[in-house]
């Protein structure tokens, strides 16, 4: 698909330097496809590396608190109910209700109809609301319905869209297509930001991941995230690494910072703590703040608090100390 000149001016890149980029498939994918293979086994030595630092006393707990902050606290089950959004909306305003030092996460992550309950929830807190849309998780549904999809989610209150981009377009070569489709849906959250997930379980290879990361910053995406949590494997510290390197790479050529979010199977402090050290080495502490580092997660904020209260007590609650999510 080759859009016309009016659909690119309505929708284009983030930046002049990639207008030429996008007027075509093939030159989109001469640009992703000269864009720097990834050393498989390099990638993966370096991420274990990382994952071996260890931090201590102070500076560990600093990174519980910082981990807190990056949270978004989320529930996307069928069962989901406005009782369990309200409850889930008002941990992350208190996480530890013994505690009022204890920060509030980022944000809670629902699905489109239930952003209302949390939105009202967390009223003039500071918790924002995200919500996942695009046809959560396959992404398989029409445009439009796709955009009505956004909307109805942005009109409802959503601070934040977590969209899931077209995999089969995207394996397929279609790259224009799924660059347009991200762009619209940019469009359509408004002031609303948008976070971007390609699913990196299905992406098959470390080539694509940092290929889908260049797409989606090119068309708009104020961040770039893992996983939907329901395809494994989800995060891992390689592919985090890419996206990192990704993020870093795009603001030395354009000025312009993207966040990143892993999402799915980080569960403990101890994962959360590699994340960090991660995001300082690879991308920079500028990345170190919840604007531009989250965590896609339901239970790791458990293991947190339990940590935290460890630090500052000297003894652990147990998990049954704090809310099951």
């Amino acid at each position: 698909m080759t859009p016309t000149p009016s659909s690119t001016a309505s929708t284009g890149s983030t930046h002049a330097l990639f207008d030429d980029v996008v007027r075509s498939d093939s030159s989109l994918r001469r640009f992703l496809h000269g864009l720097p293979g990834v050393d498989q086994v390099g990638c993966e030595a370096r991420a274990a590396g990382l994952g071996t630092r260890s931090i201590k006393t102070t500076a560990k707990a600093f990174a519980i608190d910082l981990a807190i902050r990056m949270v978004d606290l989320t529930t996307l089950e069928g069962q989901d109910t406005h009782g369990k959004v309200r409850a889930l909306a008002s941990k992350a305003m208190r996480p530890d209700p013994a505690d009022p030092s204890c920060p509030a996460t980022a944000a809670v992550c629902v699905y489109p109809d239930m952003v209302a309950t949390a939105k009202q929830t967390l009223g003039t807190s500071g918790v924002n609301v995200a919500a996942v849309a695009t046809a959560f998780p396959s992404g398989r549904a029409a445009m439009d319905i796709k955009l009505a999809d956004t909307r109805d989610a942005v009109e409802a209150g959503a601070d934040e869209i977590d969209m899931v981009i077209d995999r089969g377009a995207f394996l397929s070569g279609r790259y224009l297509d799924v660059f347009e489709e991200i762009a619209q849906v940019k469009e359509a959250c408004g002031d609303a930001h948008l976070k971007v997930i390609f699913e990196t379980g299905e992406l098959q290879t470390y080539d694509n991941v940092r290929r889908a990361s260049w797409l989606a910053m090119m068309a708009g995406g104020h961040f770039i995230k893992t996983s939907t949590g329901k395809v494994q494997p989800a995060a891992t510290l390689p592919v985090t690494l890419i996206m990192l390197e990704a993020v870093r790479d795009f603001r030395e050529q354009t000025g312009q910072m993207v966040g990143v979010k892993p999402a799915g199977g980080i569960k403990t402090t101890k994962d959360a703590i590699k994340y960090l050290v991660m995001v300082n080495e690879i991308a920079g502490p500028d990345w170190l703040d919840p604007d531009w580092f989250r965590f896609g997660a339901s239970t790791l904020l458990n293991d947190l608090l339990m940590q935290r209260t460890k630090m500052t007590t000297g003894r652990y609650s147990g998990p049954d100390y704090f809310t099951l999510d």
